[in-house]
């Protein structure tokens, strides 16, 4: 037999599935709750389901993630330090470490101004390698003339060893503070991915499965192992882009719409002709907006695990808690602490300060490695939690502080990754409800009553309608993706406005993820669809990533050289290059683009008579017969299981 094993960690669950790469058959499948801080026990547990005689034959691995994604959309991403040449960024940016230089580049490469002075570099540096875990380097026109870019790269690895990222280096679009924000988002998640990696290395090393190694994409496709861990930011969507060939796979539609509930956030996307639907823009995660070529989606942050919390009414996330079905099962402590909760003023209520939440030290590091690491206001509330729950009350006795003055930095400690938070979730709803009930309903049950205390519903009812609730979001969502030029807002109004109408959903539309059930009939209620559930759905991320392909994308720009030049420029990731005849140009943008292609394709065993290979030439205005600017793109497409 030829089989592949697919493995997906998401925020809540890490799957595991078994294919026979012959028929795409699934033979075995498990899944297992992803373990934090140490992921391995999540993906040994997940994989230790699987039949052993399968694993011995296992000959193509491939996997995918949501880590990036929840990291992202969560505002926990690790700490970089970004250097920008030749601008300032007056927008919202997610670092505290920012230095901008002199220098830069115009849009035909040329030198606008020298770099600016490096000791200022090295000084930023110096001053911030031990805050941060990696740095983003992004210049004014960098993609026409990379040089300052790659000259601070060298200063930066010359005086830490600290990963440092290029903007040019993830994308050829122009765009100064998208592409600052890709490359500054790229270095937050390398150590995020690299951990998967590891672990997913490691596990493989223990159970002696001797195979290839890939992860999927954003897009869809496949790359190396290596590949992926030097542009962690294309994974950002790559449990959704799973999740989407996934469904498809497992119902064999050529055209649908998938909606995949995660425990941390609910993903929308689509299939058209066997193939995902690509974002014409970046990929845009929560607020930003990213210069990543991926599968046009809707996300939202409300998934499984999402926070149910109360202020004047019951909100739902987007932060991530440990439901207290889960927590119960493994410290049955909280339950007594949820009979005698603290009842707060909604007036001083927020995410953080509630009577159903909990906190929980993340692991067992040693104090003296904490106290490099942390400020003495943290370091005094970390004291303050163990590693069972520990609720509000609890640490403003121990610390003889009021809730108000530690909340901002139990956000810190939480951000940070050294504290878990515990609370009420749609996942502990469906315990309420009775629509699944895998852990601990008495602690979901206890939760329940203590926030229907501050609304004048009974527990149950209070769950039914959080459910619909949660439903009526996933419909809203859907909807938006599909009608993505109508406003947000109007669609609320018309979906939740009336009763005599209903939104028709033309295309099928498949759910993943588990529990989805629960939620179809509250979905039917509010839209007319073909909804369906298949087999294996709960574990279709990681069916997805076993049928992505290798895709290889090339761009190379010809412009003229400046205004009135005889000359012509050519921009491509080898740099650019000075031609006097356009056809000349031509010849070698065609040339660049075909043997980057190639030469990328050989990388995976695949020559070019064993792929789909599209060349296109898109030419804009003309000087008499010689356009202003020729965008030459090359797209092959392969499978990599052609050569296992």
């Amino acid at each position: 037999m030829n089989l592949g094993l697919g493995i997906d960690t998401g925020g809540t669950y890490t799957d595991a599935v078994i294919m026979d790469l012959e028929d795409g058959s699934i033979i075995d499948s498990n899944k297992s709750l992803t373990t934090y801080p140490d992921l391995i026990t999540g993906i040994i547990n997940s994989i230790d389901g699987l039949k052993a005689e399968y694993l011995a034959n296992v000959r193509f691995t491939s996997v995918s993630t949501t880590l990036a994604t929840n990291t992202t959309l969560e505002g926990k991403g690790y700490p970089a330090g970004l250097i920008l040449i030749g601008y300032n960024i007056s927008r919202k940016i997610p670092t505290d470490h920012i230095l901008s230089i002199e220098g830069g580049h115009d849009a035909d490469g040329n030198e606008m101004e020298p770099l600016g002075n490096l000791g200022n570099v090295r000084e930023f540096v110096t001053t911030n390698q031990h805050k941060v875990s990696s740095f983003a380097v992004s210049s004014y026109f960098g993609v026409r003339n990379p040089e300052h870019e790659l000259m601070v790269k060298e200063m930066i690895q010359d005086l830490t060893d600290l990963p440092v990222v290029c903007g040019h280096e993830l994308s050829m679009e122009l765009g100064a503070y998208e592409r600052a924000l890709t490359a500054l988002l790229n270095a937050q998640l390398i150590p995020v991915i690299d951990q998967f990696i590891r672990s997913v290395r490691s596990v493989m090393q223990n159970k002696n499965i001797n195979s290839v190694l890939m992860m999927m994409k954003c897009d869809g496709s496949l790359v190396r192992i290596e590949e992926a861990l030097k542009k962690p930011v294309e994974s950002i969507f790559s449990g959704p882009a799973a999740s989407l060939l996934g469904a498809a796979h497992l119902t064999g539609l050529k055209d649908c719409l998938t909606v995949d509930v995660g425990g941390t956030s609910t993903d929308i996307s689509m299939i058209l002709d066997g193939m995902p639907a690509i974002s014409s823009s970046g990929a845009v995660v929560g607020d930003w907006d990213t210069m990543v070529k991926a599968i046009k989606m809707n996300t939202s942050a409300i998934g499984g695990d999402s926070h149910v919390w109360m202020k004047e009414k019951a909100h739902i996330g987007p932060t991530r808690v440990i439901p207290l079905c889960l927590c119960a099962a493994e410290f049955p402590s909280i339950l007594s602490k949820l009979q005698h909760a603290e009842k707060f003023s909604s007036r001083i209520m927020n995410d953080i300060i509630q009577p159903t939440t909990f906190f929980m030290s993340n692991g067992a590091k040693s104090h003296s490695l904490h106290s490099s690491e942390l400020e003495i206001e943290e370091m005094e509330i970390f004291d303050a939690i163990t590693d069972e729950p520990s609720s509000i009350s609890d640490i403003a006795s121990k610390t003889n502080k009021h809730a108000l003055m530690f909340e901002g930095i139990l956000r810190k400690l939480i951000q940070k990754r050294y504290v878990r938070q515990v609370g009420f979730t749609p996942t502990d709803v469906l315990h309420v409800t009775g629509d699944y009930t895998r852990w601990d309903s008495s602690a979901s049950m206890l939760g329940a009553l203590v926030l229907s205390e501050y609304t004048s519903i009974e527990p149950f009812d209070l769950c039914t309608k959080l459910k619909e609730d949660v439903a009526r979001e996933i419909v809203l969502n859907l909807i938006a993706h599909c009608a993505d030029k109508v406003k947000k807002t109007y669609l609320e109004k018309i979906l939740t406005g009336t009763e005599l109408m209903k939104f028709t959903i033309k295309t099928p539309v498949v759910m993943v993820g588990a529990p989805v059930a629960p939620y179809l009939k509250d979905m039917k209620y509010f839209i007319d669809a073909d909804i369906r559930l298949p087999q294996y759905h709960e574990v279709g991320n990681a069916v997805g990533a076993l049928v992505g392909n290798v895709v290889y994308r090339e761009e190379v720009l010809i412009r003229p050289a400046g205004p009135g030049s005889s000359q012509y420029l050519v921009f491509s990731e080898k740099g650019r290059q000075m031609f006097d005849d356009y056809q000349d140009a031509l010849d070698m943008a065609n040339s660049l683009v075909n043997s980057t292609v190639s030469e990328y394709m050989s990388g995976y065993g695949l020559s070019m008579d064993n792929v789909r290979f599209d060349l296109e030439c898109n030419n804009i205005g003309s000087i008499g017969t010689v356009p202003l600017e020729t965008k030459i793109v090359g797209v092959a497409v392969g499978s990599p299981r052609r050569v296992i």
